[in-house]
């Protein structure tokens, strides 16, 4: 099948090849007239070879809808030029009746296609077809009902231009105004619990809408183009006071523009998974949903807004960005951060935990059956820290829990009462939910979700972005191999694990020390490892003997530095990946004292 673009071209085919048939009026298998008033600048033609004539498979009898078309002069021919059209095409009908009503009301002739044409009808409003216009029935299950010059033509033509209107005028094409449209849900079926099968995502993939949406953004000083229900209101209220406010008409093409990028972005991601479905594409976009305006960023100065990632990998996948507030002031820059930090932690953990943070490192971290113990422990590790923090459990938040939270003492003084910025669970029960509401008007009460393994982490850089797997190994999926004399008891090695769990979520130079399920102390975020061990001992106090201390990364020195110390204030066993040119002065050093050393061959930076 070929078109032909122009009547000149069409008729000289007629003439001199009888055996291809012309969209028109069929009299025998070889001969044809075309329809005075069919659009003369588009023919499509086709070989026939039998008395038994199909269209590339499809039964010449469709020809008949053609004929139908032709045959109404009014309704089949565009609208004259200058008079007001609105096109409407529609996935999601919500407020359909609304719009439609809205804008037949203010004198618009209303153009649509297939099932909105007919919910528009039901709903009272008059319709013109688009096959009306175009003199050319929906085809091929649909995939071609809009793409056609009476419709591009009438959204593209810019009205300041003579040409283009002569243009429109020879042809018989009258101008579109508004045009509403949206897209094949394309989003929410690959993403549907049941899955779907890759032909019918394939058929989820709108081609019109885009095309429609991208004309009428383009040509916006002259068409209001609406992709989104929330906007109806607006541009009804827009008409009615016959204005020509060129903002508005520019964000409504921006919104177009970025919806439809928003859209291809989520067919692109789609289509590489299926095909390649390596991480790291060639190519990456990332479309990003604003969530809410922050009061400011890090600091009062920083204007700053919070975006939710809209990509497929992230729909149903966990993380404090989809977490439920329940309670309290809104969110801020920084709460999102520490929330963030907190909930990962804590989620790392199987048995009952709870979880401190402070500035994103967790100043306390417990582990208990009795998670109202765990609770107690957490804070214990570092109350002063632990004041203004972050609390986060991996259990439901009862009753009892959320009494605990909100009557629990500062251990430093016995009366103070502990204050929190936020707390975060997996659930709540409704009692639980209603103590902590009485805690404080300002507490913010998250429900969230357990993040899923295997995400992409990425993050900025000036003038780039920096990709990687999300560190989400376990002490289950690594050994730890006993390099030292000394070989650690089952709770030691039970105490390293923890520590090691631990210390992955604290910034680099990071140290953990920890015993019986519980962070004794840790520090972080020093530029040498010596100033991060003394810290973490000197919280620990003496509670260090017999400990288990983790290291985030390997020690680059033993004698007379970190290791040493270590050995010499108690610690029990020391679990680090190794890899140093020194390594063998570590063994060396904790075999002297008597201490376990254990090599993970796992590095734990965090920047």
């Amino acid at each position: 099948m070929f078109v032909l673009g122009a009547s000149s071209a069409a008729a000289t085919t007629a003439a001199t090849i009888p055996s291809r048939i012309l969209c028109g009026t069929l009299h025998s298998p070889y001969s044809l007239t075309t329809p005075h008033n069919f659009s003369s600048h588009l023919l499509s033609t086709t070989l026939v070879r039998s008395s038994s004539l199909h269209f590339r498979g499809v039964p010449i009898k469709a020809m008949a809808e053609i004929e139908t078309l032709a045959a109404s002069k009014t309704a089949s021919s565009s609208s004259a030029p200058g008079s007001k059209q609105a096109l409407i095409s529609l996935s999601d009908k919500k407020d359909l009746a609304f719009v439609g009503n809205g804008l037949q009301e203010l004198g618009y002739t209303i153009v649509s296609t297939g099932g909105t044409a007919s919910s528009l009808e039901s709903a009272g409003v008059a319709v013109t077809k688009v096959e009306q216009l175009t003199q050319f029935p929906e085809m091929l299950d649909g995939r071609v009902k809009t793409l056609h010059p009476n419709v591009h033509g009438g959204i593209l033509a810019r009205r300041d231009l003579k040409h283009h209107i002569e243009a429109l005028n020879t042809h018989g094409i009258g101008t579109f105004d508004v045009v509403v449209v949206n897209l094949y849900p394309f989003y929410d079926k690959v993403t549907s619990a049941g899955g779907i099968e890759f032909e019918d995502g394939i058929e989820n993939i709108d081609i019109g809408g885009p095309a429609m949406i991208r004309a009428a953004a383009k040509n916006h000083k002259d068409v209001l183009v609406v992709v989104d229900t929330e906007d109806y209101p607006a541009l009804l209220e827009f008409l009615k006071g016959n204005q020509d406010d060129q903002k508005f008409r520019l964000k409504l093409a921006w919104k177009a523009f970025q919806h439809v990028a928003s859209y291809d972005s989520a067919v692109s991601e789609w289509l590489w998974k299926q095909s390649v479905g390596d991480k790291f594409p060639p190519s990456l976009t990332v479309p990003l949903s604003l969530k809410s305006s922050l009061r400011y960023g890090e600091n009062p100065h920083q204007k700053a807004a919070f975006y939710v990632d809209k990509k497929l990998s992230e729909v149903n996948a966990g993380g404090i960005a989809t977490a439920i507030q329940h309670h309290g002031k809104e969110m801020s820059y920084n709460n999102y951060l520490d929330a963030d930090a907190a909930w990962n932690c804590v989620c790392e953990f199987k048995n009952p935990t709870c979880v401190v943070v402070k500035h994103t490192n967790p100043c306390g971290v417990a582990s208990r059956d009795d998670i109202l113990e765990a609770y107690r422990l957490a804070v214990k590790a570092d109350p002063v820290s632990a004041f203004g923090g972050i609390v986060a459990f991996n259990t439901e938040i009862d009753e009892a829990l959320a009494r605990e939270i909100r009557e629990f003492r500062s251990p430093t003084d016995g009366q103070t009462r502990m204050f929190y910025e936020i707390v975060v669970a997996p659930s709540y029960s409704e009692k639980g939910l209603e103590i902590l509401r009485g805690k404080s008007k300002t507490l913010r009460i998250l429900e969230a979700k357990k993040n899923e393994a295997g995400k992409l982490s990425l993050r900025q850089v000036g003038g780039g972005w920096l990709a990687q797997d999300s560190d989400d190994l376990t002490p289950q999926d690594i050994k730890f191999n006993v390099v030292s004399g000394k070989a650690p008891q089952a709770d030691e090695l039970r105490d390293a694990e923890f520590a090691w769990l631990c210390v992955k979520h604290v910034k680099s130079n990071a140290i953990v020390i920890a015993k019986n399920n519980c962070m004794l102390g840790m520090g972080s975020g020093q530029p040498n490892r010596v100033e991060s061990l003394r810290i973490a001992m000197r919280k620990a106090g003496d509670e260090v003997k017999g400990a288990a201390l983790a290291s985030d990364a390997f020690f680059p020195f033993a004698w007379k530095d970190a290791v040493e110390e270590a050995c010499e204030s108690g610690i029990g066993v020391i679990a680090e990946p190794g890899g140093s040119m020194r390594d063998q002065d570590a063994i060396d050093c904790c075999n002297k004292y008597g201490v376990s050393l254990l090599f993970t061959n796992v590095r734990h930076f965090r920047h």
